[in-house]
């Protein structure tokens, strides 16, 4: 309910219909602690002109509570009241709630304000810790002992105030202390002094709240004299099996330090006995456990010495001691026991009359141990089928066959177990018996074959039952009797090409259960066969599982993973990047699929054509970007795109039946327009130069750089070419290491215009998993590095050379030489580094342009990509 009610106050904002109907909200209140449930905390009013659809209530507390509820006064007036669940505690629990309360009246208008309720402390009263809490203490003091302390009060205050304590009577010769500890202030004399004192303690708050514990101190005697029996008699004869408690005799025992008064003596046996115990106050001695006469060792020695022990001091004092012996005579106690009570003989049904079957006497005995109480003798032979059997007059407990048994005798009404009793009974008063119960089983013979209920069964199963789940039972019974039992299992067929057997038959029920998940696609229909067996004959029925196709396959697109770029101008209705996702589902139909975009499409500038209807669909830009203006701010937009399978589903079918769904992430960034600058300066030769630079996430065709490619190969052939025939013809053999003189350079000024290849998408490849990227356009692609960010960045950079003299320039390449890989990271790693510029007024050397596009072409050659073009010249 409250978060309906909370879903209701969010539509209630967005709608804008929130208004003031409660009247004296916000405010703040009070309550006091420890308030009862009921006690009003805070009244107010709705102040509405219809009537109110929901009633106001408490939709949210900070901290959570349920110690407050609103309670209607009625005329629109209600009240927030206590609960008592749980009671206010201004000492354990938060000191302030915060309640929102929520209203709506029957016009849609709602309302949601704060109470705020504070809880204020209340005095209250101390209260005893330990022992005192719940009971009056005790205490023993022995007589002589030493002025001190006796005793330590424990209380505390919910304030944690500091606590005063006292006591009354002020006369006892007893005193409290601050931190209450009782002490006593004379050594006690118990012939002299009150035996027990009866003291008051109070302990007090600096409020006056106080509360009272009453102490109960008692002064117990020492004794110095011996003790004395009185009890002259030592010997006592008892039967046995005496229920506990029975008394066999009374010892009496004085002490000489209580003349005056009763004597406070202790009794205890010291010699080890378990058949008597004596009562330590009053010398009592009884039975404390069974006593069998005919049991080891009373069996041998029926007699047994008890050591009596007086003393005048439960921890030890002075003592006294007595020795009792306790005769035990036998009586008949027990009946005659047969081991075990309970036979069981087998019989074949063709046995002749006079047969031996038992001889109760082998398995008997009475464990009495006086000659006539063990006596005992068999009668009363009984129990359905007895006829068919006797006991022999002659030989007592010798049971023997009157007649064959005949199980198919429809006489025998198809009995196999016949269930006799026999009474064992003592000679002896009071004739104890027994009863022996004799369980005879005639052996039948297996005469009829397992027949199932059905000679074939068909079962249909939905695909998506759950392993384990049953789908259906097989019955088969057998006419012999008694019915034998019957085992079921597969014998044949309901294998697959991952499974042996795929299902599972109970042995003793017929259930026919799923092991392993049913694929309709796979295989629709299973043909079992089935076997019933007694243990000696079989049967055997089919049965054809069906297997019922249900929509569990889930839709897969591909690609299901997308990474493209777009500029920010792209027309609106245009198919970006010329996208198409396409999906295929086992179970589905190819017009079943509905695109969602269910993540990432802010201000839906993205949508699918068609959104249903088709396992192809497009990406299209629905509306245009407006980031001039503020309203669009994210350039990087990832999207959730879910494909559903139910679009030829009714409503009722979707909201009943099996629905699947499949995901696809797109990852589209929006690149803005760029921008050029181009850099003249006044009184120096101009010579403008387009270098076109291979870049990871540029935005143009990666045919210019193919074709550039080509052209740079070409060039670097001819410029070879020219390269040796002028060292030739200006380099004799002898002097090909002297310095050559240099040239003079023109100054000149260079304006560098760039040309960016650009791989706007990535995508992941199906076989190794790898990321690469590509041209949407072109169809390139490479190999993308796991830490390289899709953007643009320059990849290769080709610098003019000087001009000379003559105002005409000259290309010196060099054919790029094979170098080993630390040298080639060593030149990646300097290439990294921003390159020094010339002075004012020279270019780069042919020698630095040489060198620098030589690196540039091996670092696009060590990443597996054609190499970068050649720079255009103008």
């Amino acid at each position: 309910m409250k978060c309906v009610l909370l879903l209701l106050i969010l539509l209630g904002v967005v709608s804008g219909r929130r208004t003031q109907l409660l009247k004296g909200l916000p405010a703040t209140s009070s309550v006091e602690e420890n308030a009862a449930a009921g006690v009003s905390v805070y009244t107010f009013n709705v102040n509405v002109s219809e009537g109110v659809a929901i009633l106001p209530t408490i939709v949210y507390s900070n901290p959570l509570t349920e110690a407050f509820d609103i309670e209607s006064k009625g005329n629109f007036e209600y009240t927030v009241v206590t609960t008592g669940n749980p009671v206010l505690d201004y000492e354990t629990m938060p000191k302030s709630f915060d309640l929102q309360i929520f209203v709506e009246d029957t016009a849609g208008r709602t309302d949601l304000k704060t109470l705020t309720v504070q809880v204020k402390d209340k005095n209250e009263h101390p209260v005893f810790q330990g022992n005192m809490a719940f009971q009056t203490v005790t205490i023993y003091v022995l007589e002589g002992t030493p002025v001190g302390c006796i005793y330590q009060v424990d209380a505390a205050d919910p304030e944690n105030a500091k606590l005063k304590y006292s006591l009354v009577p002020a006369s006892v010769p007893f005193l409290v202390e601050e931190n209450g500890t009782i002490s006593s202030t004379k050594v006690f004399d118990y012939e002299k002094d009150p035996h027990s004192y009866f003291l008051n303690i109070t302990v007090t708050d600096p409020d006056g709240l106080n509360s009272t514990k009453a102490v109960n101190i008692n002064v117990i005697n020492i004794n110095d004299e011996r003790p004395y029996f009185t009890t002259k008699k030592s010997t006592y004869r008892i039967p046995e099996e005496q229920s506990p408690g029975t008394i066999v005799a009374n010892i009496t025992a004085k002490d000489p330090d209580d003349e005056d008064s009763p004597s406070r003596l202790f009794y205890s046996i010291q010699s080890s006995d378990r058949y008597f115990s004596i009562n330590s106050l009053t010398g009592v001695l009884q039975v404390s456990g069974r006593i069998n006469r005919d049991a080891l060792p009373l069996k041998l020695h029926p007699e047994v010495s008890v050591v009596v022990r007086v003393e005048d001091s439960p921890s030890g004092g002075h003592t006294s001691e007595m020795a009792i012996t306790v005769i035990v005579d036998d009586i008949n106690d027990n009946p005659p026991e047969c081991k075990p009570s309970s036979f069981r003989k087998e019989a074949n049904e063709n046995m002749t009359a006079g047969t031996f079957l038992l001889d109760l006497r082998n398995y008997c005995e009475d464990i009495d141990v006086d000659p006539s109480n063990n006596q005992f003798n068999f009668t009363g032979l009984s129990g359905f089928g007895s006829n068919n059997f006797a006991l022999e007059p002659t030989v007592p407990g010798r049971l023997v066959m009157t007649g064959s048994i005949d199980l198919e005798n429809p006489a025998n009404l198809g009995v196999e177990v016949y269930s006799l009793t026999v009474r064992v009974q003592d000679v002896a008063y009071p004739n104890y018996s027994n009863i022996i119960y004799i369980y005879i089983r005639i052996k039948p013979v297996n005469d009829f074959f397992p027949v199932f209920s059905n000679l074939s069964y068909e079962f249909n199963v939905p695909e998506i039952i759950k392993v384990g789940s049953s789908i259906g039972k097989v019955i088969a019974t057998d006419k012999d009797w008694p019915p034998s039992a019957i085992t079921y299992s597969i014998v044949a067929g309901g294998g697959t090409r991952d499974y042996t057997n795929i299902f599972w038959i109970s042995p003793t029920k017929g259930d026919v259960k799923i092991l392993a998940r049913l694929d309709y696609e796979t295989t629709q229909k299973h043909i079992l066969t089935v076997q019933a067996s007694d243990q000696e004959k079989t049967a055997t029925a089919s049965i054809t599982v069906n297997v019922l196709e249900v929509n569990d396959e889930e839709p897969v697109c591909s690609p299901n993973f997308y990474s493209f770029q777009i500029p920010v101008s792209l027309a609106v209705g245009t198919n970006i990047n010329g996208f198409r996702i396409e999906c295929q589902d086992r179970d589905s139909d190819p017009r079943s699929f509905r695109y969602t975009i269910t993540e990432g499409n802010m201000n839906n500038h993205f949508t699918f054509s068609p959104s249903a209807g088709s396992n192809t669909s497009r990406l299209i830009l629905a509306s245009r970007f407006d980031y001039d203006s503020g309203l669009d701010t994210n350039w990087i937009y990832r999207l959730r795109v879910v494909i559903t399978d139910d679009n030829l589903l009714s409503a009722k079918d979707k909201t009943t039946g099996l629905v699947q769904t499949g995901t696809v992430s797109l990852k589209i960034r929006v690149i803005p327009n760029p921008t050029t600058v181009i850099t003249t300066t006044p009184g120096f030769t101009l010579v403008t130069r387009r270098e076109n630079l291979y870049s990871e996430s540029a935005w143009y065709v990666p045919f210019v750089l193919t074709l550039g490619s080509l052209l740079l190969l070409g060039l670097l052939g001819y410029l070879g070419f020219l390269l040796v025939a002028w060292l030739r013809s200006r380099r004799p053999t002898a002097r090909m290491n002297a310095p050559e003189k240099k040239k003079p350079k023109k100054e000149v000024v260079v304006t560098m215009t760039k040309l960016n290849t650009v791989f706007d998408g990535e995508a992941r490849d199906p076989v190794t998993g790898k990321m690469y990227e590509f041209n949407t356009r072109s169809g390139a692609r490479r190999w993308k590095k796991s830490n390289e960010p899709l953007q643009a960045a320059p990849a290769t950079q080709v610098t003019p050379s000087a001009t000379d003299d003559s105002g005409q320039g000259t290309e010196r390449e060099e054919a790029p030489s094979k170098k080993e890989p630390s040298e080639k990271r060593r030149e990646l790693t300097a290439e990294t580094k921003p390159a020094a510029k010339p002075p004012a007024g020279q270019s780069e050397t042919p020698g630095q342009d040489r060198l620098r596009f030589q690196k540039q072409k091996e670092e696009t050659e060590d990443r597996g990509l054609p190499s970068p073009a050649p720079q255009d010249r103008y």
